[in-house]
């Protein structure tokens, strides 16, 4: 029997696909290796997918259903009881405070989405309202400003064939982002006939390789992006006619940035004019620039004024819609709304919603809040909030805080410790799991990774598509025409079967968000084995055949009907262990989603032209005497990941997480690499060891993330390695829009330990 068998790595949004050599009981990842017949990754692969055998088989790893005793602790449980105790408590809370007291947070960690599809089936069972994720400390604010400029959730950049490569706040050396970014980065630097531009203020590893190195002071990219938007319009390089032709409302825009006072903008960012200037003249000679927003812009200041500001530099540019620029990629679902509308807000604070969801910095507030519509109850899946979210402490209160608390997950998580019940489910290698971060261009792929390893042999483990369909059951009465629909699959097909449950929903529309239990127990006895938690995609491959028709065909799968291309989309993907290619666009793909009321792009985002003004008072000292010091919290470094990778030993460098701190800080503060000292913040205060960086400007000091993991081991305990850096932020520390924190720009100070 062949030990290599094909997945995908779990640690970072491309999920390049690998080969893992499995033990020959089955339960070990013993080595891995790129795939080289993956379709988008090719046999790439970094460092840290060798070590996703932590994932698998960590000293945290949950085995049996526990509920939380009067004392305190936690008991065994059978999946009967736990079953039937939870949902009779879900529906006490709905039935005494309102379904939509009952909130959902998570539903797919990385690399882990099916789970969200059937999550929300139990949601819906319980007339659940609210929900959020990862997403929402992130990625809302890129969400709106993208839905309300294009009509669509997301742009990603051509980085294979673009002439200029440009990051904004990310170093994707280490968060890649793109497909075989590393190779990738090389060839662009190695090109003389194209350029790499990096906005960081650190000296990032791809800022090491880069052509320019926009080296600003922390939070201060607004200003420099508004100052390079100035110095295009000054100078006329910009593209006025394809501007006008393909952008609404691009003169009143321009009014903004063409008085600014360009010099001073530099001045408090720290920048050259020269250098700006520099881009500015690359920028203008080719329209064939590929951008990329993160994690340093959208967890810093003006967050979501930074995603709108971005998008208006490419635009001057012309770069939209073509070869080696920004497209729209063909996703097969969404991972936020598109619909821009500020109207759904939260029901304590009234904070908008963006992208559908609560702003994560937001739910501790209104759980711990008197306030009558405050959330009674949570389900939370594949997620660790009290650990991730700022202000972890209150999260774990507002937990307690509740009349139920259920978490759904593969480790007993920091989260974990603070619920009522914990199920444990299957590990992303144990069953059928897939990702919906597929913003490939022309050609997009999708993978449904098949189980590749057992559950340890003492262990009582259900998938989360199991686990959801014992609670739907639970909860409501399943129509018995649920039993007609699955013969119809045995005796006319699955195509008939589509159309069918098509009509089915269209004809009881309350059971719409029932439909992924619905698809699974209908189809689970006609999948492959170990495919049975897939069938959620059916609705989701129908979707996309409705919409994306001609890029399916152009990727060779065929069906004389909408239902037949969705059926044989379906198929395929099931029928693909590696990954398969399921969309080919064309030259005019991007602008045929663009989903404007004109049909062309929007400039002018209103609740957005206030902040835009509000630039020329300059930036915000967040610094003082007593903390001095600007700290970015989550520093992407060779061997940091998320959190489902716990305890230390997967870690070959770096292992405590240390804090880097420039050398003239060091010298000013009389201390050495590997010297513990005092790291204060508003929120909080921890000891840490110190690691003198070159990177790192004077007055800036950085924490990796990935730390602060309370895990078991055998002879200590609860152990925890490096620091919890949302023990030193504020949930109050947020965008005025989006909500996302602002962990990469909190005041702290550094004092010798007493």
């Amino acid at each position: 029997m062949d030990q290599w068998k094909p997945t995908a790595c779990n640690l970072c949004e491309n999920n390049c696909g690998i080969e893992a050599k499995v033990s020959d009981n089955g339960e070990v990842i013993e080595k891995i290796r790129g795939d080289n017949e993956h379709p988008a990754s090719g046999g790439y692969v970094c460092q840290k997918a060798s070590r996703i055998n932590y994932y698998q088989n960590n000293t945290d790893r949950l085995k049996h259903p526990l509920k939380r005793t009067a004392s305190g602790g936690f008991e065994k449980i059978s999946w009967d009881d736990a079953i039937s105790e939870i949902a009779a408590k879900f529906i006490e809370v709905r039935d005494t405070f309102g379904g939509d007291k009952i909130f959902y947070y998570g539903g797919g960690g990385q690399g882990n989405h099916l789970p969200a599809s059937y999550g929300m089936s139990t949601i819906g069972a319980l007339g659940g309202r609210y929900r959020s994720n990862a997403l929402a400390q992130e990625k809302t604010g890129e969400g709106w400003v993208s839905a309300s400029m294009f009509g669509a959730y997301a742009q990603r950049g051509d980085f294979e064939n673009c002439d200029v490569a440009v990051f904004l706040g990310k170093n994707p050396w280490h968060s890649h982002g793109l497909q075989r970014g590393r190779v990738t980065l090389r060839e662009i630097a190695k090109d003389p006939d194209r350029k790499l531009v990096v906005f960081d203020p650190r000296v990032s590893e791809t800022a090491d390789i880069a052509d320019i190195h926009i080296r600003l002071k922390p939070g201060t990219d607004a200003w420099v992006l508004s100052a390079l938007i100035g110095i295009m319009l000054e100078s006329q390089s910009y593209k006025k006619e394809w501007m006008a032709e393909r952008v609404s409302a691009y003169e009143e825009i321009k009014s903004l940035f063409s008085s600014i006072n360009i010099d001073q903008y530099c001045a408090w960012a720290g920048v050259e004019r020269e250098k700006l200037q520099e881009l500015a003249d690359i920028l203008s000679r080719s329209a064939k620039t590929s951008w990329f927003e993160d994690l340093g812009v959208q967890m810093s200041q003006n967050s979501t004024l930074v995603s709108y500001l971005h998008r208006l530099c490419w635009l001057f540019t012309g770069s939209f819609g073509q070869k080696g620029s920004q497209y729209i990629a063909n996703t097969l679902r969404p991972l936020m709304s598109s619909n821009p509308s500020l109207s759904k807000r939260s029901p304590v604070l009234g904070v908008p919603l963006l992208g559908g969801m609560v702003p994560c910095n937001v739910i501790a507030e209104e759980i711990l809040s008197d306030h009558p519509d405050r959330y009674r109850a949570m389900l939370i899946e594949s997620a660790n909030p009290a650990h991730s979210l700022a202000d972890s402490k209150s999260f774990s209160e507002a937990m307690r805080a509740l009349e139920l608390s259920v978490v759904v997950d593969v480790a007993m998580t920091e989260t974990a410790r603070q619920a009522d019940y914990i199920l444990p489910c299957k590990t992303q290698y144990e069953k059928a799991e897939a990702t919906f971060f597929n913003f490939e261009y022309p050609k997009n792929y999708f993978h449904l990774r098949r189980p590749i390893v057992k559950p340890p042999v003492d262990a009582d483990v259900l998938t989360e598509a199991e686990i959801h369909a014992r609670l739907v059951e639970k909860i409501v009465e399943i129509p018995t025409e649920i039993t007609a629909l699955k013969t119809v699959v045995k005796k006319e097909g699955l195509v008939n079967f589509a159309t069918h449950f098509s009509n089915f929903c269209r004809e009881n529309p309350s059971l719409n968000r029932l439909a992924p239990v619905i698809l699974y127990r209908a189809l689970c006895d006609t999948l492959p084995e170990g495919c049975e938690t897939a069938a959620s995609l059916l609705q989701v491959t129908q979707y996309v055949a409705d919409h994306e028709s001609e890029s399916i065909r152009r990727a060779g799968i065929t069906g004389e009907t909408s239902a037949a291309l969705g059926v044989a989309l379906f198929e395929k993907i099931v029928a693909s262990p590696r990954g398969v290619t399921f969309s080919i666009d064309d030259e005019t793909s991007s602008w045929d989603r663009i989903r404007t009321s004109d049909g062309k792009i929007n400039a002018h985002i209103p609740i957005l032209i206030p902040e835009i003004e509000r630039l020329s008072e300059g930036p915000i000292n967040i610094t003082n005497k007593d903390f001095p010091l600007v700290l970015s919290a989550g520093e992407r470094r060779p061997y940091t990941a998320n959190t489902i990778l716990r305890g230390k030993e997967w870690r070959k460098k770096d292992v405590g997480g240390s804090l880097r701190i420039s050398p003239d800080d060091a010298s000013n503060l009389n201390i050495e690499t590997g010297d513990s000292t005092l790291l204060s913040t508003p929120s909080g205060s921890v000891q840490v060891l110190v690691e003198i960086s070159e990177r790192m400007l004077p007055g800036h000091i950085s924490l990796p993330n990935g730390f602060g993991l309370d895990s078991m081991t055998d002879s200590k305990g609860l152990v925890r390695t490096g620091t919890a850096t949302n023990d030193l932020t504020a949930a109050s520390d947020r965008d005025f829009l989006a909500g996302t924190p602002r962990h990469k720009q909190v005041p702290a100070r550094l004092a010798p330990v007493i």
